[in-house]
């Protein structure tokens, strides 16, 4: 028992030295909004917000016209080539030669037919080192054509209907992964706060404990109680310091978690304040529901994936089938010796070319590829359908759960009060020696279990008020859609 003593002691010691530290006292609100402006978690939802809309910038540029500069300064070449000769034959050359190239060029897509329309501008030149040294120029000064793909897959078209979709969802996920943060953080903020709560507890314990056995020595050895009795008393002292280091070791494990979820590096204790007025407000289901259906980006999503499965069907039938493609151009060209030429009395430069390509004998790879994907298409929608169920009844029991859990933590604030006031009757009532010890004992476990009690309806309830805010994201307080720029 002596040697049990001495350790407690030693902990005990240790318990106070690390409690005596500086303490910072936060609420919930209060570390909600530092984790939503701080921690790793709203870094990460920063970015990837950051990402999908440069993504969604790039799906823009597409729709602009396009201004390009491409060349070649210069590219030489040595070798022998086969040379056609005037009367048809050819034979073999020394050709050393260097040529260079600069042309600029102009584009625009069109997004409704999925072709393109562009502008080029072209000069070349050509040096000769062998057999005959010399120089020409040859230019396009200007050339203006399109090209247009028939019976294709349009990606285009299909891109203008989902990428805005998928945008306004990464607007939305932000907002639900900023309201994600606020309820991991009140999980974290109540586990802490448990433990601190739990440490409280023990530590009145022993003060008390440390009191009753006090009162009861001096009873042992005036012969009013048993020996058990103290002996009792004694085991339950020990009992509550361990307890007492116990929690403290748990304050500082969740102390830890807490700090590093919001990005806290200071070594400071942190000491959370009981949250004592909770929001006062009604929740409507059908509003609930409405603000969920307008807000959530899994709405958007629905609505994306199911663009997606119709734009399959439709590019497994256009890679399947009549492929053609058209491409006109008209221009102007001239060659010379000196470039000031090469702009006089241009010529008419026109080419127009249909290709097509047609599958025969596939043996049935066409139909496959279109008949599965209309399958997956299916799959889908029929699993948004279930899913849409399952959103609505989500949100449903969620008002409903929310709206149960005010009515609980208002009887276990009030039960708590209850226990506190029969645990100071009790320990009054056994001073006196008008009950006895396993009275004592019990009053003391429900005045414990009372506290932990009320602090768990106050977590149900704050999760439950998180949660209803992310399904929805809807401020039912300010009566306002929730949003963060």
């Amino acid at each position: 028992m002596n040697k049990r003593f001495i350790l407690t002691a030693i902990l005990l010691a240790s318990v106070y030295f690390t409690r005596a530290q500086e303490s910072v006292s936060y609420s919930l609100a209060q570390l909600v909004q530092m984790a939503q402006e701080q921690s790793p978690a709203s870094k990460q939802a920063i970015t990837r917000k950051e990402n999908r809309y440069w993504s969604y910038r790039t799906f823009k540029a597409n729709y602009m016209p396009q201004l390009s500069l491409n060349g070649t300064l210069p590219n030489y070449n040595r070798s022998i080539l086969p040379i056609t000769q005037q009367d048809g034959s050819q034979l073999f050359r020394e050709v050393s030669q260097s040529t260079a190239s600069a042309g600029l060029s102009l584009s625009q897509n069109i997004g409704l037919t999925g072709g393109q329309i562009f502008v080029n501008s072209q000069i070349q030149r050509i040096d000769n080192f062998s057999p005959v040294a010399n120089s020409s120029y040859s230019a396009t000064p200007a050339s203006v054509g399109f090209r247009q793909p028939i019976f294709a897959f349009n990606s285009l078209v299909w891109d203008k209907r989902i990428e805005p979709i998928r945008y306004e969802e990464s607007l939305k996920e932000y907002a639900e992964n900023m309201e994600s943060i606020a309820r991991n953080v009140s999980d974290l903020y109540f586990n802490l706060l448990l433990a601190q709560i739990s440490y409280e507890i023990a530590e009145k314990n022993v003060a008390n404990n440390d009191t009753l056995y006090k009162i009861a020595e001096g009873r042992y050895n005036l012969g009013k109680i048993a020996e058990n009795e103290l002996l009792q008393l004694e085991l339950s002292l020990m009992n509550a310091r361990q307890s007492l280091a116990q929690a403290d070791l748990d304050v500082q494990t969740f102390s830890q978690r807490l700090r590093a979820y919001i990005g806290v590096k200071d070594a400071q204790n942190i000491t959370l304040l009981l949250p004592e007025n909770t929001p006062d407000f009604s929740v409507d289901e059908t509003l609930a529901l409405s603000e969920a259906r307008k807000n959530r980006s899994r709405i958007l999503a629905m609505k994306r994936e199911k663009l997606e499965a119709d734009r399959d069907v439709a590019q497994a039938r256009g890679d399947n089938g009549l492929n053609a493609d058209l491409f006109a151009s008209f221009g102007l060209t001239q060659q010379a010796t000196v470039v000031p030429d090469l702009y006089v009395n241009p010529q008419d430069q026109q080419q127009i070319r249909i290709g097509f390509s047609v599958p025969i004998v596939d043996w049935g790879r066409s139909r496959s590829s279109i008949r599965t994907a209309q399958a997956n298409r299916d799959m889908v929608y029929a699993t948004l359908e279930q899913e849409e169920v399952n959103f609505d009844q989500e949100v449903f029991i969620q008002v409903k759960q929310f709206q149960m859990l005010r009515t609980q933590l208002a009887v276990a604030e009030k039960s708590d009060e209850i226990a506190q006031k029969r645990y100071a009757i009790s320990k009054s009532r056994y001073q006196i020696g008008k009950i006895s010890i396993t009275d004592l004992n019990i009053a003391t476990q429900e005045k414990d279990q009372a506290k932990q009690a009320y602090v768990q309806a106050l977590r149900s309830f704050w999760t439950a008020y998180y949660n209803l805010r992310l399904l929805t994201l809807y401020d039912f307080e300010k009566g306002q859609t929730i949003s963060y720029p």
